[in-house]
């Protein structure tokens, strides 16, 4: 089971910067917690954008690309769905179409989106900072995407 117990995104949305703060849930989906805090500790976040923002639905990051269509060099993962609800503030792994396929890119829910249930990892979910993640320019992909300036398992 991971050490880490808090991820710390430094957000800029061009308008707003600030810290969000995610419980990571181990206990929901170790691997992906692992994965995840590996990423944010080697430096692999820092500068991302978020490629995918849909009001009302989710903010979607994690390729360092920008386009969300790359990921890490690590392999893809197997996926560790629970029946932990998709509701504002969860974070999840996004993937393709193959259940088995979440790398690097992830998912805040913007809102209840509990139709994704079972479906994608859910590892974690925001304790603070929410206003931050709601601050992301808006669009696929927004015009100014905002970014993740630093991020920290802790």
């Amino acid at each position: 089971m991971s050490e880490f117990t808090t991820l710390v995104l430094t957000l800029d949305s061009g308008d707003d910067t600030g810290d969000v703060v995610i419980k990571l849930r181990p206990d929901l989906a170790p691997n992906h917690v692992e994965r995840i805090a590996t990423l944010a500790n080697s430096g692999f976040y820092d500068g991302v954008v978020f490629h995918r923002v849909i009001d009302g639905f989710m903010a979607q990051g994690g390729d360092p690309t920008g386009r969300g269509s790359g990921g890490s060099d690590l392999p893809d993962m197997a996926q560790e769905f629970s029946d932990e609800p998709h509701v504002r503030g969860v974070c999840s792994m996004a993937r393709t179409m193959n259940p088995n396929s979440a790398n690097s890119q992830f998912f805040i829910c913007l809102d209840d989106a509990t139709f994704l249930d079972r479906q994608y990892t859910v590892w974690g979910e925001v304790t603070q900072g929410m206003e931050h993640v709601d601050a992301l320019p808006k669009g696929e992909p927004p015009r100014n995407p905002g970014k993740i300036v630093k991020a920290r398992a802790e």
